[in-house]
């Protein structure tokens, strides 16, 4: 049940648009139309849902990508987070 709450967490805060980032989140949809260029992990002992997003997008950026998506996210006591980037 974590999980299902990670995920759906991650991917409504992943749908949200902010202009200082970038690197964008995007939905599967959207991601259809990019370029793939690897992935990215974040993971840690407590965060915020925001403060994971951060992470992701602060890797994101750090290789370059135009924007990624969500596409694992779990929360058993530590918080990890797998994220498809695109150029």
């Amino acid at each position: 049940m974590k999980v299902k709450t990670a995920i759906a967490t991650l991917s409504v805060l992943s749908a949200l648009s902010f202009g200082a980032f970038a690197a964008e989140s995007v939905t599967a949809q959207q991601a259809q139309n990019l370029q793939p260029a690897g992935t990215i992990s974040v993971s840690g002992v407590a965060g915020a849902p925001m403060d994971i997003r951060q992470q992701l997008n602060d890797k994101a950026d750090q290789q370059g990508a135009k924007a990624w998506r969500v596409i694992e996210a779990y929360n058993n006591g530590n918080y990890h987070a797998t994220a498809a980037i695109y150029k």
